[in-house]
């Protein structure tokens, strides 16, 4: 088969799984929509186009990190272990994370939310350059929290330490920041550990770590691979708290 009809075959079974994936909420819609509340749908052209438009932008983005977010994420990993180089693995290990969690949709809206709620409750000044400050300093805040998430997460993976003794110990200094944390600022912690591991991170920091797990040689891969996306989902709500404790 040429690789034209291979890519085509692939991206065919990814539209049908996205499909798949896509068949329970709308299932759902209509059950509610047509038999509970009795209703025709409002404008059903403009709702079919935008489920033809879910469909095909969730099928290109699934292709896409089949294609091409695991594959560099894994090959990076490769080369980094057989270049011995533990200092330029950390450096990219926190270059990764930190870009990464700045580009993430999910965090830019999340930020401007909590800025634009922070204002009308005039916890910070009520204008544009306040909003935008306060929006920015939340997002490179976390940003640079999952940076250094996903070092440690490296670090983990080369010394072959256990992962649940660094979650443990994580939780626990969450739960001592919670009780003197502002109020106003802890829901957006726990929130902002959440929308960091979301479509732009996970795909890239998941390769990373199983690469380089497969790459070292005692590691493995199901062991010592996963769990970067704990660390970058905890440091957050550490590190915003902390950030509510310098601001607020």
């Amino acid at each position: 088969m040429s690789p034209y009809l291979q890519t085509l075959r692939t991206f065919a079974l990814a539209m049908a799984c996205s499909l798949r994936d896509l068949a329970p909420i709308l299932v759902v819609v209509a059950f509610f929509q047509f038999l509970v509340l009795d209703q025709p749908l409002p404008d059903a052209l403009r709702i079919l186009a935008g489920i033809v438009m879910v469909l095909a932008g969730l099928t290109c983005f699934v292709f896409g990190l089949e294609q091409g977010l695991f594959p560099i994420g894994e090959s990076l990993a490769h080369a980094f272990a057989r270049k011995g180089s533990v200092g330029w693995l950390i450096v990219f290990a926190f270059c990764l994370g930190f870009g990464t969690t700045v580009a993430e949709p999910a965090l830019i809206a999340i930020a401007d939310e909590a800025a634009a709620v922070a204002a009308e409750g005039r916890a910070i000044e009520n204008t544009d350059q306040a909003r935008h400050a306060y929006a920015d300093g939340l997002r490179y805040t976390v940003a640079v929290s999952v940076g250094l998430a996903i070092v440690l997460g490296v670090v983990r993976i080369l010394k072959g330490w256990p992962v649940q003794w660094l979650i443990i110990g994580g939780y626990v200094m969450v739960v001592i920041l919670t009780a003197f944390a502002p109020r106003e600022i802890i829901g957006i912690a726990y929130d902002s550990g959440g929308v960091t591991t979301s479509t732009i991170t996970v795909p890239l920091v998941t390769a990373l770590g199983v690469g380089l797990a497969s790459s070292i040689s005692g590691r493995n891969p199901m062991i010592d691979g996963f769990g970067l996306i704990a660390f970058a989902s905890l440091t957050p709500m550490i590190f915003v708290m902390g950030y509510g404790m310098v601001v607020l």
